[in-house]
């Protein structure tokens, strides 16, 4: 069916067939496992179950700068979760994330064990775990959290609006894109706006906020995903820039973009993370040659 076809939706909508496009054999219109898979469980306490989305490096980043910041306690195991394979909807990740979506955390350093799921709820865990990436000041902290949210009721018009429509769908739909790429580049004047006078998201303090929103507007500018930055200008937003650069260059930012990485070059991907040593011994690239 084109975008000029008449549709009229039915009264009651069944699910009948899939929806096209690139992710159409993982989505479906229920909950709950498919199959029985427990998880595997690491040596140390956070063991964190992920794919490095944009939503999945937000975790990985974080828990790499607590590292950075001397955090011994946030020594975490990474688990590969294949949700193309439909590891998401396994009985163990089901447990811990009823949603099905990565990332998922468990916590097991003290008697009770703790699950945390969506992203951002992870990010202010493990900020107010450690005391560290949210200001501590009660003027400050609501400008952080609200950064924050902002980042989690914005993302899907730019990865399951803008994105799908203009990468994944299995036709073009010019309403649907431009409908879409609208709202993103509202949004990224949005950010380049406030970060004209601003050289993070909460004033000159690195948050939660930058490490939750540059996984997904960083990446859409350095063009790393849905390769749209052309078609969206996102060179014309030179704050924006600014700061996506900026971030693009902590250490710790680069070694969380590396974790439960399965696409681009080898030599970038960490399929499991269990060790600080895995940078240096575990990439693909090394594994691959010991094949």
């Amino acid at each position: 069916m084109n975008e000029t076809s008449p549709y009229t939706p039915a009264k009651v909508w069944k699910w009948e067939k899939e929806s096209g496009g690139r992710f159409a054999s993982i989505n479906r219109p229920i909950a709950g496992p498919t199959h029985d898979k427990e998880l595997p469980v690491g040596k140390h306490p956070l063991q964190l179950y992920s794919l490095a989305t944009p939503n999945g490096v937000k975790v990985t980043v974080m828990l790499e700068e607590l590292l950075a910041r001397g955090f011994e306690g946030a020594e975490y195991d990474a688990w590969l979760i294949k949700i193309g394979d439909g590891d998401q909807f396994g009985s163990g990740f089901v447990k811990i994330n009823p949603n099905s979506k990565i990332p998922a955390l468990m916590d097991y350093s003290s008697a009770k064990p703790v699950r945390v799921f969506e992203s951002g709820a992870i990010l202010l865990y493990l900020a107010e775990k450690f005391g560290a990436f949210l200001p501590s000041d009660p003027a400050d902290r609501p400008e952080c959290l609200s950064w924050l949210f902002w980042q989690m009721g914005s993302a899907p018009y730019l990865g399951g609006g803008f994105g799908h429509f203009y990468s994944y769908a299995p036709v073009k739909i010019e309403y649907s894109i431009d409908r879409f790429a609208m709202e993103v580049k509202r949004q990224l004047d949005v950010l380049d706006r406030h970060l004209e006078n601003n050289q993070f998201m909460c004033g000159n303090e690195y948050t939660i906020a930058d490490i939750a929103i540059w996984p997904w507007y960083g990446s859409l500018v350095l063009n790393r995903t849905y390769e749209a930055a052309e078609f969206l200008d996102t060179a014309s937003y030179k704050h924006l820039g600014r700061w996506t650069q900026e971030i693009e260059e902590r250490k710790a930012v680069q070694r969380g973009r590396m974790v439960n990485k399965t696409s681009g070059a080898p030599e970038g991907q960490l399929h499991e993370r269990h060790d600080a040593s895995d940078f240096e011994t575990k990439t693909q690239d090394k594994i691959d040659a010991e094949k």
